[in-house]
């Protein structure tokens, strides 16, 4: 007994740096969502305070705090809505105060938990692994087992992690390789040039959205090289880091054939089809309209529709006035923001692959056949479960948004449900509601940027107490359903 409390007493940190590193791993281990939302939360926070400095505005003075507050929660929630001009009203300082919450605040909330506990702690052990490893799948926030076939495997969280720093600069690099001539060319100075196109580039990975210059997009309206690189990186950072991560694997072991992920096939699958359908639609809402893309002929109608069509998934960027667009493209473009993106991406939305478990959900109750198949793989009726309270407590979220910013600004409700869908889904576009609306109705779109970025999943996970066991089951009784 006395050897087991000497063995026991060596293992308690004795400096105080190496306490508070304890404490952090068991907390982060124990709750990887409620650590993560501190981080998250702290993040907005200190933005804030840097938001209001009078050395982050051109002007020398302190932004007000309602302005300081939505700016730091759409960077580090990468949604790019903006209460303030963010091309003239920030300085120097605050435009790199910009670009670097962006880069934070595209990780991902426990993706970011994780590589911080590992910086305090000094290694990836199996808490941190854990705490990552709930980005690539929300299951894993719940305790106890996880369903099967999961896209990032526990053991290769590690290079998961690698993966999200790498491609992240290797591909925004890329894209401000291929802009930066193209600014020159549109007449920037060599230093414009250089700070844009890196601005530019991390606004598309990370699917911001906000532009460096004055103009904004009006300059590359019709330069296919600029945007079609915007597009790209909308797309990479859109897709998720777990499937960047398979084609890396795949690519390093082409000796080896190397099966897909059923995360991987059902995200872009679904990925390619809703862009597909999205720019069909578009081309035929709005190809007449001469406010939008019937200006420029058919040929520039095709690809500016596959523009909105991509920006709409959560890029945020867009050449062409959103007020002008017909009703009809408003509510295309209202489905297609709510969907989004990839899981752990930067994109924001319930995500492309629980819409596919709906649907897989649907296909089977029409064939009637008890479980839900997709290539030759079944998935787990929890993941379901999982799927439809995303959408329900996203619609919920949405719902109850919109009807406070309606009775708030007193708006249409078009344009209302437009950015309030646009918030929680981080999209970016907008119909430039939040820059003329009543402060109350900020703070209102600010938490739901916040909502939407967090995840459902997250964010329940985070309050409950602890999972409750039942040992006991009532009687079962079907209710009509439809």
């Amino acid at each position: 007994m006395r050897a087991a409390a000497q063995a026991s007493r060596h293992l308690v940190p004795t400096t105080w740096w190496g306490r508070v590193q304890l404490r952090v791993n068991e907390f982060a281990g124990a709750s990887p969502s409620r650590f993560a939302l501190i981080v998250f939360t702290g993040l907005i926070l200190v933005f804030t305070l840097l938001f209001s400095l009078p050395i982050s505005t051109a002007a020398r003075s302190a932004t007000p705090l309602a302005d300081a507050l939505f700016t730091a929660v759409s960077v580090i929630c990468v949604t790019g809505l903006s209460t303030v001009d963010m091309a003239t009203h920030w300085s120097g300082f605050g435009h790199v105060m910009v670009y670097l919450g962006v880069q934070v605040g595209g990780l991902g909330v426990l993706t970011l938990a994780s590589i911080l506990g590992m910086v305090i702690t000094r290694r990836l052990g199996l808490r941190a692994k854990l705490i990552a490893a709930g980005d690539s799948n929300p299951l894993r926030v719940h305790a106890g087992p996880v369903a099967e076939g999961q896209a990032i495997r526990l053991g290769e969280i590690g290079s998961l992690l690698r993966t999200v720093a790498l491609s992240a600069v290797s591909i925004e690099l890329i894209i401000a390789i291929v802009i930066f001539p193209r600014m020159l060319a549109h007449g920037f100075s060599l230093y414009d040039s250089v700070l844009n196109s890196l601005y530019y580039s991390a606004m598309a990975f990370t699917n911001t959205g906000f532009a460096p210059n004055e103009e904004g997009m009006a300059p590359f309206a019709d330069d296919y090289v600029f945007l079609t690189a915007l597009m790209a990186g909308v797309v990479a950072g859109a897709i998720g880091f777990p499937v960047i991560y398979a084609v890396s694997q795949n690519l390093r072991r082409r000796a080896r054939r190397r099966f897909w992920t059923l995360h991987v096939k059902l995200t872009v699958l679904v990925f390619a089809l809703l862009m597909i359908a999205g720019w069909v639609l578009y081309f035929a809402l709005e190809s007449g309209n001469s406010r939008t893309l019937a200006a420029h002929g058919t040929g520039d109608a095709v690809f500016q529709s596959l523009f909105l069509s991509v920006m709409a998934r959560s890029g945020g960027f867009s050449v062409i006035d959103v007020n002008h667009m017909h009703e009809s493209s408003l509510m295309v473009t209202d489905m297609l923001m709510f969907v989004g993106g990839g899981s752990a991406s930067t994109a924001g939305g319930i995500k492309v692959t629980t819409l596919a478990v709906l649907f897989l959900a649907a296909a089977a109750e029409a064939r009637g056949v008890r479980s839900m198949e997709a290539f030759g793989r079944r998935v787990p009726n929890d993941v379901l479960r999982v799927a439809v309270s995303v959408v329900l407590w996203s619609a919920t979220i949405v719902a109850v948004s919109t009807v406070t910013v309606l009775a708030i600004t007193g708006d249409e409700l078009g344009h209302v449900l437009f950015d309030v869908i646009s918030a929680f889904a981080t999209c970016g576009l907008s119909t430039g509601l939040a820059r003329h609306a009543p402060t109350a109705a900020v703070y209102v779109l600010a938490i739901t940027m916040f909502l939407g970025r967090v995840g459902t999943v997250t964010l329940a996970a985070a309050l409950a107490q602890q999972q409750r066991w039942q040992y006991y089951q009532h009687p079962e009784e079907r209710p009509i359903v439809g």
